[in-house]
């Protein structure tokens, strides 16, 4: 049998690190960013936020979308969106339209997460959601890896116009080669029959699905607990997440005294280490364990709050001035963090109603994504304030610890939610 369905993941996989790439550029090019508007630490937290003030807001209204218009064009669209939003911020001359380029930015990148999990809940079969979800997911921490140090020489070489310039080109590219291969499964003439069987009767969500209305949808998933719980889970793991993601080659810049293009390598340390635990422990050994017979909901609880305890790790960066203790106990908060990022990202194709994956994972984003504009600005102005990011770290674990616990006592199961419309509650209780 054919495994067109892996094209696909991979293809979202790739996706993935342009995104990232989009994103840490930011983070990379802002020592000279702040050099040359004379900005505060307060000012930089802004500037690193600014991403997700329109990716956070648009989560809530692009999963209804996806699950009206479909993956296809709602991706094509915005991969077009955010190349000229990389473009545009390459030849702003000025700190406002640099702000309104990153928001732009925003506005094209914010599908792709909600759509990547509505393709995966459409071209894989439930057994192999772990693997796949690892597979894409984990490249955003891979695409740190490799993106922190050569987005730091490129800066390094030619300036941080330089740097936005490079991934203006990739993201034009991969928006192409989008265009052309990307296809829902019921159109696509490369899927053989057998290989559409399997993924059908794997439990495959139909791409063609969509029930109720928007804001019904909406107000139906918010009364349900295991959604809290994921919802609460996934925003304080994102409040880490975006910390690091921002914020951690400043870090290293400013209070470990490093050069950009070192700071660059050393960024890559943890993320390689994140990509690493993501894809054999949340991913493969999370799938083996649920297929080897052990309770989904058991399996998938014990890495949520196990990772969540090893992100605590932070705590050790907190209290050091060693650059590589620092490093060790961020690669290990990191390596914990990014297990539960790929079981929360596989949780929506679990659990939520027919035609609904679209909406649960843009509620569950918005969540996760406004802390990427709490965390920048709060650790900017904590920065500020005592010229230390000792207080941001513990600020950090504070929120892992809320997240430890909603897992523990508010998941209860990773069962389906019945739709909130009665004729397809009768519906899925028929098939």
């Amino acid at each position: 049998m054919k495994k067109h369905r892996w094209s696909i993941v991979i293809l979202i996989a790739l996706g993935v690190v342009v995104n990232y790439f989009d994103r840490i550029n930011m983070s990379i090019a802002m020592p000279l960013l702040q050099k040359e508007f004379s900005l505060t630490a307060g000012q930089m937290g802004i500037f690193l936020s600014a991403f997700a003030w329109s990716y956070a807001l648009l989560q809530l209204p692009i999963g209804p979308l996806l699950d009206k218009i479909g993956v296809k064009w709602i991706t094509r669209v915005a991969t077009v969106i955010w190349a000229g939003a990389c473009l545009l911020t390459a030849v702003a001359n000025g700190w406002g339209l640099i702000i309104l380029s990153r928001v732009l930015l925003g506005v094209g990148e914010a599908p792709f997460f909600p759509s990547a999990a509505k393709a995966v809940s459409q071209w894989v079969p439930r057994n192999e959601r772990g693997r796949a979800i690892a597979t894409y997911d984990s490249q955003s921490k891979l695409s740190n890896a490799i993106g922190a140090p050569i987005l730091a020489l490129v800066v390094t070489e030619w300036g941080w116009r330089g740097g936005f310039l490079v991934t203006a080109i990739l993201s034009l590219v991969y928006a192409v080669v989008f265009w052309i291969w990307y296809r829902e499964p019921h159109e696509d003439k490369r899927l053989t029959k057998e290989e559409y069987q399997y993924i059908t009767e794997g439990g495959s969500q139909s791409s063609k699905e969509a029930s109720g209305s928007t804001m019904k949808n909406m107000r139906y998933l918010l009364t349900k607990r295991k959604v809290w719980a994921v919802f609460i889970g996934f925003a304080s793991y994102g409040y880490s997440w975006f910390l690091f993601l921002t914020w951690l080659p400043g870090y290293l810049a400013t209070e470990m005294g490093m050069s950009i293009l070192k700071s660059g390598w050393y960024s890559a340390i943890p993320w390689i280490v994140g990509t690493i635990t993501e894809l054999v422990i949340g991913g493969w050994l999370v799938d083996r364990l649920i297929n080897k017979g052990y309770n989904r909901t058991r399996v998938c609880k014990t890495f949520l709050v196990t990772g969540m305890i090893f992100g605590l790790s932070i705590i050790g960066a907190a209290f050091t001035h060693s650059v590589n203790m620092a490093v060790f106990w961020i690669s290990l908060a990191l390596g914990g963090l990014v297990v539960t990022s790929a079981v929360a990202y596989s949780i929506p194709t679990f659990i939520a109603p027919k035609g609904s994956v679209g909406t649960l994972t843009g509620l569950l984003t918005f969540g996760n994504n406004s802390m990427a504009i709490i965390a920048p600005i709060t650790t900017g102005f904590i920065v500020q304030a005592t010229g230390s990011f000792m207080y941001a770290f513990l600020l950090a674990a504070a929120f892992l610890i809320a997240g430890i616990l909603s897992y523990t006592f508010l998941l209860t199961d990773l069962e389906p939610i019945e739709s909130a419309d009665p004729e397809s509650r009768q519906n899925e209780l028929i098939s």
